[in-house]
C-alpha cells in the first residue's frame, strides 16, 4: 500500500490560510492599512470599487519597500515585526504572523508599487493566485500601493457567499472607523465609487472622534482618565440620557489594537445601574494601556480577542473609572465626616448662641377689611407706623355679602317642572353609567375593567403601541400619510457606515412624510415628519428606524413600512405612568377591540390579561 499523506502546494496552503485571514473585503483592507500604520505613514487614502468586489486600492507615505523585501513579502509567514518567539509579548506592531500578504494574493489579483526614499526607482510587482505574473522597475513616490482587484476570482465558491454591495460597505466602513479612531494623528481617506465617504484630517482623539461619528452624535461624552501601575484607561464614556437600545457606538482598544471583551462591557454597564433603563446601553470609547507582556492577542486570526493576565483587576478598575466620570458629570457633593481642626461655627437658634432668633408672626383673627365704621382696623402682623390719618368725606355701607347673594339668586334658572323627579334622575343616572363603564388606573400604568368572565388588565403603553401600529400602517398602504412642517428644521447626522444604507431607504423615507434634504457628509436636514408625532426627538426617532431596518435588513418596501410603523408607534404611543382620564381609557378600550390583534404588541409582547372571577372568589 502506497502512502497517502502529502504536502500540500503552496498555493492551496495559502487559499486555506485565507480562508481564516481574509473573510471579505473588510478583511483586506483591516490587513493593509494596518501594514500603513506600522510602516510609519501620516497619509492613507483607501479606495474601493463595488464595495471592494472589483478594486481595492491602499496608498500609504511609509517607508515603503526595497525590491527584495516586496518580493518576499508575499512568501508565506514572512514579516519584519517579529525575529524570535520572545517578541511576542514585546509588541509593538498591528501585525507580526506574516500571513495577510500571501493570503490576500491567494485569493485575488493583486499589484505593488512601492520605493524606499533611499531608492531612485521602485519596483512594480503583480501577483494572481499566488503567481508573479509581472516585476520591474517602476518610478514612484516613496511608499506603498496596493491594488487588489477581483477578489476570490479563482474561489467562486467564497465570492458566491458575499453579501450585497450595501453589506460589505458597512463593513468596510466598521473596520476603517477601528483604525482611525486609534492613530488621531494620521491622515485618512476613504472613497467608494468615486464618492468620498470620510475625509479625517490631524486633530486631537475627541476631534477625531467627533469627524468620524458627527458632534451632533457626540457631544455628552465624559471624559475618562485613570492611571495606575496595572494599566491606564482613557476615552470617553457616554452621558446616562444617551441610552439607547442599539445604533450607538462601542468600541475597546487595547494598545492601539480594537477588541472584543463581553467581560470588560460588563463592567461599563454596571458602572451605569440604575441610571439607565434595562435593556439600554450607552456609548463609550475606552482605551486601555497594559504591559505587552501582560496580555496575548496570538488567539485568533482576525487579532479581536485577547487574554488579559490581571482581568478581574482591569474590570474593578473600569467600572471603578467610568462611575468616577458618571460622577463627576452629576456632581453629587461628597460628605466629607472628617472635621478635626475645623473651626467649631455655631448653630443659629441654639441656647448658647447669641445670633438672630426665628422671627414670630402674630395674627388677629378678628381683622376684617370689609367691617363698615370710619376707620379700618390696623393688621397687627404688620409694622406699625405713625402715619397720618386722612379724614374720610362720607361712609359707606358695605353690605357687598347681601348683594352678592342676591345677584346668584336671580342667576340660577329656575328648574324645570317634573311629574316625577325622583325616577327621572335616577334613570339619567342608570343611562350615563351603562353608556360610559367605569375604568380604573392603577399605578399609571394598567387599565383595570370589568368583564363577564372577571377582571382584565390592560397594558396601556402597548395598547395604544397596537393601534398607532394597525392606523400607520393603513395609512402607508393608501399613501395618505400628511407631511408636517418643521418650524425650524433639523440635522440628523449619520455615521459613515450607515450612509450607503440611508441612500436605500431615503426614497421610502420620504414616501412616508419625512422631508430630508442630504447637506452631504452623512447629514441631513430634515424640514418635515409625519403628521401625529408632536413631541418627539425627530433625530433620535430617524436614526432609530435606520438601525432597526439595518439590523433586521429590511430592503422592501413592505418590510420599510413594518419598521417605519412600529418605530412611530414607540415613539408617540402612551408612556407608562401617563394619568388618563375615563374617557380616554374607554377610548383606548374601545379601539384596542378594533385593532388586527387585541393580544399582541407588532414584536410579540402581550397587550392583556383576564383574571377569572372564579380565582378572585379563591383568594376570599
Amino acid at each position: 500500500m502506497s502512502d497517502i499523506i502529502q504536502l500540500l502546494p503552496d498555493s492551496v496552503a495559502n487559499q486555506i490560510a485565507a480562508g481564516e485571514v481574509i473573510q471579505r473585503p473588510a478583511s483586506v483592507i483591516k490587513e493593509l492599512v494596518e501594514n500603513a500604520i506600522d510602516a510609519g505613514a501620516t497619509h492613507v487614502d483607501v479606495v474601493v470599487v463595488d464595495a471592494g468586489r472589483t478594486l481595492i486600492q491602499v496608498i500609504d507615505d511609509g517607508t515603503g519597500m526595497s525590491e527584495t523585501d516586496a518580493r518576499l513579502a508575499f512568501e508565506r509567514h514572512a514579516t519584519s515585526k517579529i525575529r524570535k518567539a520572545d517578541d511576542l509579548f514585546t509588541l509593538q506592531t498591528m501585525g507580526f504572523r506574516g500571513e495577510a500578504l500571501p493570503s490576500i494574493a491567494a485569493v485575488a489579483q493583486v499589484e505593488l508599487t512601492t520605493r524606499r526614499a533611499e531608492d531612485e526607482v521602485g519596483v512594480c510587482l503583480q501577483i494572481a493566485a499566488s503567481k508573479v505574473v509581472r516585476q520591474e522597475p517602476v518610478a514612484c513616490p516613496v511608499g506603498s500601493n496596493f491594488k487588489v482587484e477581483n477578489l476570490f476570482y479563482n474561489v467562486p465558491a467564497r465570492r458566491k457567499f458575499l453579501k450585497s454591495n450595501a453589506t460589505e460597505l458597512q463593513n468596510i466602513v466598521q473596520a476603517f472607523e477601528r483604525i482611525v479612531l486609534v492613530y488621531p494623528k494620521v491622515n485618512f481617506t476613504l472613497q467608494s465609487n468615486n464618492l468620498e465617504l470620510l475625509n479625517l484630517k490631524t486633530a486631537s482623539l475627541r476631534q477625531r472622534i467627533d469627524d468620524v461619528f458627527g458632534r451632533k452624535g457626540t457631544q455628552d461624552l465624559l471624559p475618562v482618565n485613570v492611571e495606575t501601575t496595572v494599566c491606564t484607561i482613557e476615552g470617553y464614556v457616554g452621558r446616562p440620557e444617551t441610552a439607547r437600545k442599539k445604533g450607538i457606538q462601542q468600541f475597546f482598544f487595547v494598545n492601539g489594537r480594537y477588541m472584543r471583551h463581553p467581560y470588560f462591557h460588563k463592567a461599563v454597564m454596571n458602572a451605569y445601574e440604575r441610571l439607565v433603563p434595562q435593556g439600554l446601553v450607552t456609548p463609550y470609547y475606552i482605551y486601555i494601556k497594559v504591559d505587552p507582556a501582560d496580555i496575548d492577542v496570538n488567539i485568533h486570526p482576525t487579532k479581536t480577542e485577547i487574554k488579559f493576565e490581571n482581568e478581574q483587576t482591569i474590570f474593578q478598575m473600569l467600572q471603578v473609572a467610568v462611575k468616577d466620570a458618571i460622577g463627576r458629570f452629576i456632581e453629587v457633593p461628597l460628605i466629607d465626616f472628617d472635621s478635626e481642626g475645623q473651626p467649631d461655627l455655631p448653630l443659629f437658634g441654639s441656647q448658647n448662641s447669641g445670633g438672630p432668633q426665628m422671627p414670630t408672626v402674630s395674627v388677629d383673627p378678628d381683622y376684617n377689611p370689609f367691617r363698615s365704621g370710619t376707620t379700618p382696623r390696623t393688621p397687627t402682623y404688620l409694622p406699625q407706623y405713625d402715619i397720618p390719618q386722612t379724614p374720610r368725606r362720607k361712609t359707606v355701607d358695605n353690605s357687598w355679602q347681601q348683594l352678592y347673594d342676591q345677584a346668584v339668586h336671580r342667576a340660577q334658572p329656575a328648574p324645570a317642572p317634573t311629574l316625577f323627579p325622583d325616577d327621572d334622575a335616577e334613570e339619567t343616572q342608570s343611562i350615563d353609567a351603562e353608556r360610559s363603564p367605569q375604568h380604573y388606573q392603577y399605578k399609571g400604568c394598567y387599565i383595570m375593567t370589568a368583564v363577564k368572565s372577571g377582571l382584565m388588565i390592560i397594558n396601556q403603553h402597548r395598547a395604544d403601541l397596537r393601534i398607532r401600529y394597525d392606523r400607520i400602517i393603513r395609512q402607508l398602504q393608501a399613501g395618505s400619510i400628511p407631511t408636517q412642517r418643521l418650524l425650524f428644521t433639523d440635522i440628523v447626522q449619520f455615521a459613515p457606515s450607515d450612509i450607503t444604507q440611508i441612500e436605500t431607504f431615503l426614497p421610502e423615507l420620504q414616501a412616508m412624510g419625512f422631508e430630508m434634504t442630504p447637506l452631504g457628509g452623512g447629514s441631513y436636514a430634515v424640514s418635515g415628519v409625519p403628521a401625529g408625532i408632536d413631541g418627539v426627538d425627530i433625530s433620535r426617532l430617524i436614526t432609530t428606524i435606520v438601525s432597526d431596518a439595518i439590523d433586521q435588513g429590511h430592503t422592501t418596501p413592505q418590510q420599510l413600512h413594518e419598521t417605519v410603523a412600529l418605530s412611530l408607534a414607540r415613539h408617540s404611543a402612551i408612556a407608562d405612568g401617563q394619568v388618563l382620564t375615563n374617557e380616554e381609557m374607554e377610548q383606548v378600550v374601545n379601539s384596542l377591540f378594533l385593532s388586527s390583534n387585541v393580544k399582541y404588541t407588532p414584536d410579540g409582547l402581550p397587550i392583556l390579561t383576564i383574571l377569572p372571577h372564579s380565582d378572585i372568589e379563591k383568594l376570599f
